[in-house]
């Protein structure tokens, strides 16, 4: 007589339905919803249900709870999901391999950015665009905080930083400089003065990035080296947003050239301040020991023989 092994001792691939349930659970994961997923993947809302219910009677436990109206991933749940994005990670690296091999140059591009490079990297993308017209990107935006998170959680392949994270195992390779510039309006005293030292900004409300964003760390550090005095009127969260406040007279800034370039000369002026503009330096970021797509390694490189584009 033969004895069913418990299904708690049973390989789990014996016990999955298909990597469609599994696409399934880890666009619910992530949205932590389950109606923004069945939106995001096409589907009804019950089937997505349906499709969670099974593969947690599939797995042996809860892999949701929700508390009030938010949906949590439980123990079970975070062990699937870090084990659904490998897998799907490695058949992304096979399907690219193989199309390699075929002589097509196909595959998804993963690539996330911090905020103030949105306005930089798309030229780059463009370019590679136009280069694999057969190549997919999903391309991510986000703070500098929520990068590092993403960057912890392997949700993509290549991050763009201007700090990098210095305490994790990375690669973090240079690619373009990244020039901080003083910003005021076009109809600002100080505009087109030149020769203007720091000290002659204190008479003006001075308005700054979020604690740790790349473009605060970098004026902080340059502060503490020239022992400048730095007393921000205001603490704005975005660049498009301290960019509408300096518009309207708000105070004056630091931010990357790239991200005022499109207002130069028309509603914002770079003031002529001794020790600037900053030297920074854009990056791309990966683990170290992360296997990288034939596609992200194929970006890499074209990062890195491309001059930055105006």
């Amino acid at each position: 007589m033969s004895i069913e092994k418990p299904r708690t001792l049973r390989r789990l691939h014996t016990r999955l339905a298909s990597f469609r349930q599994l696409e399934v659970f880890l666009t619910v994961a992530e949205h932590l919803s389950v109606g923004a997923a069945a939106q995001s993947l096409h589907l009804a809302q019950p089937t997505v249900s349906t499709q969670l219910g099974r593969l947690a009677d599939q797995v042996g436990m809860p892999l949701f709870e929700q508390l009030g109206r938010r949906l949590y991933l439980t123990p079970a749940g975070e062990c699937l999901q870090a084990g659904c994005r490998e897998i799907f990670e490695a058949l992304a690296r096979t399907d690219m391999q193989l199309s390699r091999l075929a002589g097509a140059q196909t595959g998804c591009l993963r690539v996330a950015t911090v905020t103030t490079a949105k306005s930089l990297l798309p030229a780059y993308l463009g370019r590679f665009s136009a280069a694999y017209p057969d190549i997919d990107i999903e391309f991510q935006i986000a703070n500098r905080d929520t990068l590092i998170a993403r960057l912890k959680d392997n949700r993509d392949e290549l991050y763009v930083f201007s700090h990098p994270p210095t305490e994790l195992d990375i690669v973090a390779e240079p690619f373009a400089d990244n020039p901080l510039i003083v910003v005021a309006p076009a109809d600002h005293p100080l505009a087109g003065q030149t020769g203007l030292r720091w000290e002659d900004l204190a008479a003006y409300p001075f308005l700054i990035r979020e604690s740790g964003s790349g473009t605060r760390l970098a004026l902080e550090k340059t502060c503490r080296e020239y022992a400048w005095s730095l007393t921000p009127r205001m603490t704005i969260a975005s660049n498009e947003a301290i960019r509408a406040c300096v518009v309207s007279g708000l105070g004056l800034t630091v931010l990357s050239r790239h991200a005022v370039a499109d207002e130069l000369g028309r509603r914002l002026v770079e003031l002529d301040v001794a020790g600037f503009p900053l030297r920074n330096t854009w990056y791309v970021v990966h683990w170290r020991g992360k296997a990288l797509s034939p596609v992200a390694r194929e970006f890499l490189a074209f990062l890195q023989e491309r001059e930055t584009p105006a």
